[in-house]
């Protein structure tokens, strides 16, 4: 029999995504509405149906999350707590208008919820934290931010001859591509957190096992709420990136978006649950670079950099505050 604590895990876990749809929505179409290749609605449209298509193609991050950062079988409560913990955090830097992770949001939140309710470092997988979560942390926005450099680099390079009107012209209709595939690579790695966290709920109540992988019904409930989540847009966070950041034409755009891509694809074959905001947003912050470090706004850039940094601590506690006051209930 279905619990009423299992609904509501469920439900905290589908409000997750759907928060993390709108919430992210910046990483995937932030250059292409600020470059004027599509207009917010199309970008939109666009990000939703790929976003949609992208989680239902892999289940690495999945796994990662659902049994790869705890080493231990956690009561619904403890899992509920979690999801609040992330929700929360979502919200905050969404109002303040800054690009956090919704990825380490969940991952700081699990921690934290975990120990508090164990008394026990040890149950937390720390080399799994340290290698696919800690360490990508740091090195994929570097990665991203040396590809988008290079990639820009080399565009300039071959498009030193021609004219701006011909660049803006085939990189407009590119543009709509690297875009495309930037919605795909948000959908098949962040959409995978709250699939891993909803196994998690059904093993703990006992209606799957660990080894029977990521159920399909969850795998398109998750993937539909990031997708209306996505279509709903997240227009603060949209301006911070694309246009606060730095100005962008389309091949630039082109340049940040297919870098940014490619880290994300990789990282996700990995079954890293890396955090795309970072990855985008530094992949912009190359190309801008690539043209003179006094393009990017730097003041924006550092913003966002100890939003970076501190989202992991932050929700631990918010996390472990969730789990200390749900207990007492």
């Amino acid at each position: 029999m279905v619990s009423v604590i299992l609904v509501v895990v469920i439900l905290l876990a589908i409000v997750f995504d759907f928060i993390n749809g709108f919430h992210d929505t910046a990483n995937s179409i932030a250059t292409s509405v600020s470059t004027r290749v599509l207009t917010p609605r199309a970008a939109t449209l666009m990000s939703a149906s790929l976003n949609f298509v992208g989680a239902l193609i892999s289940v690495n991050v999945a796994n990662t999350i659902a049994s790869g950062i705890v080493n231990v079988q956690l009561e619904q409560f403890v899992i509920a707590s979690t999801l609040c913990g992330a929700i929360v955090w979502n919200l905050i830097t969404w109002y303040i208008a800054l690009p956090s992770s919704s990825s380490h949001a969940l991952i700081g939140s699990l921690i934290g919820s975990t120990i508090v309710v164990t008394g026990d470092l040890r149950v937390v997988n720390w080399k799994n934290i340290l290698d696919k979560v800690i360490i990508p942390l740091f090195t994929s926005p570097f990665i991203g931010f040396i590809i988008g450099f290079f990639v820009m680099k080399l565009l300039y390079f071959l498009l030193k001859n021609s004219s701006q009107r011909f660049v803006n012209k085939w990189f407009s209709k590119l543009q709509i591509g690297s875009a495309a595939l930037m919605a795909f690579s948000h959908g098949s790695n962040d959409a995978q957190k709250t699939m891993g966290i909803i196994t998690m709920a059904l093993v703990s109540g006992g209606f799957i096992k660990a080894s029977d992988g990521i159920p399909l019904p969850v795998k398109l409930v998750c993937a539909l709420s990031m997708a209306l989540g996505t279509s709903l847009g997240g227009w603060r966070i949209i301006k911070t990136v694309g246009m606060n950041m730095i100005k962008l034409q389309p091949v630039e755009g082109f340049a940040a978006e297919t870098s940014a891509a490619a880290v994300i694809q990789v990282m996700t074959a990995l079954g890293a649950p890396v955090s795309t905001t970072h990855v985008i947003s530094s992949s912009i912050m190359g190309v801008g670079s690539s043209k003179r470090l006094s393009a990017v706004r730097w003041a924006t850039a550092k913003d966002i950099v100890i939003t970076w940094f501190i989202t992991i601590p932050a929700t631990i506690l918010l996390g472990a505050a969730f789990t200390f006051l749900f207990r007492l209930l």
